[in-house]
């Protein structure tokens, strides 16, 4: 049987490259740690995008060696040119110190359709052939048309967002339409910036209105003898759709938090029920990627 931790991603955007973590650490003793224990786990992917390029080399210096995971970084904007978004991919990878990235993402479906959006595409596939990267793909919100930038321009990966509370894109087809075309998908912000374990009383201004239904689904979880950590991984690992579950961590300690949550098995829960129809409310557009 398939251990569940051979989907778990790591995220890097939670890292803390630029402060003490919460325990008092120095920044990159923390990162190590994540990336040793990310290792021994045999997570796979390693989302970079986004990434400053101090960031990157800081990154780059604490990486395991051999490296161990499937690189993933994204373009700079396509009005600064395809030249410029070669160089700089190039230079990514320099600074993380491999040779190929396991996919390069556009970081919105936007940069696509703008004036410069087709000689990006254009030079994205170009590097694909020279081999600076195994896969090209595309980042997307629900609102974006998923389905129909997935037909148009035939990426080999894409991200997306969907969690137990947020499943508009599950619900819909979406998500298993696109791996119909024989793409992957990898799902993002299954945490939804931790919504799931705020208190209903303290969910965000435009929140309150599902307040009822994040009690709900808490209630459920707790019935079930399970929790919300648990609970979120059980439901984004047990995806079929999903080749890729990525998420973000801010200490060694909670990598190791989620790594036991996703090694064990997933609750009996009616995720269906756990479901808020508000995709408004929840675009997580107005969340950081959790």
């Amino acid at each position: 049987m398939t251990s569940p931790l051979s989907k778990l991603g790591l995220g890097s955007g939670q890292f803390p490259l630029e402060q003490a973590s919460a325990r008092g650490r120095p920044p990159g003793a923390e990162v190590r740690d994540i990336l040793e224990i990310a290792a021994r786990s045999r997570l796979g992917v390693l989302d970079l995008a986004g990434r400053s390029p101090q960031s990157e080399s800081a990154i780059g210096d604490m990486m395991p060696r051999p490296n161990p995971f499937r690189i993933s970084i994204s373009t700079v904007r396509a009005d600064r040119g395809p030249d410029l978004v070669e160089a700089e991919a190039r230079a990514a990878l320099r600074r993380l110190g491999v040779d190929q990235a396991d996919c390069i993402f556009v970081p919105s479906a936007s940069e696509l359709f703008g004036p410069h959006g087709l000689a990006l595409w254009d030079r994205l596939k170009a590097l694909k052939d020279q081999g600076l990267t195994k896969k090209i793909g595309i980042s997307v919100f629900a609102s974006d048309d998923p389905l129909g930038l997935a037909r148009r321009f035939r990426p080999a990966v894409v991200q997306a967002p969907a969690s137990l509370l947020a499943q508009r894109l599950i619900v819909d087809g979406t998500l298993a339409a696109i791996t119909g075309l024989g793409m992957e998908v990898h799902l993002r912000s299954i945490f939804l910036n931790g919504l799931l374990l705020l208190p209903p009383d303290r969910a965000p201004n435009h929140l309150k209105e599902a307040a009822a239904r994040i009690s709900k689904a808490r209630r459920m979880i707790a019935e079930g003898k399970s929790d919300p950590l648990q609970a979120a991984l059980g439901f984004a690992l047990s995806r079929p759709e999903a080749a890729a579950v990525l998420v973000g961590v801010a200490s060694a300690a909670e990598l190791n938090a989620v790594i036991r949550a996703a090694a064990s098995p997933p609750p009996e829960l009616d995720w269906d029920e756990m479901a808020i129809d508000d995709p408004v409310a929840l675009d997580p557009r107005a969340w950081a990627a959790a």
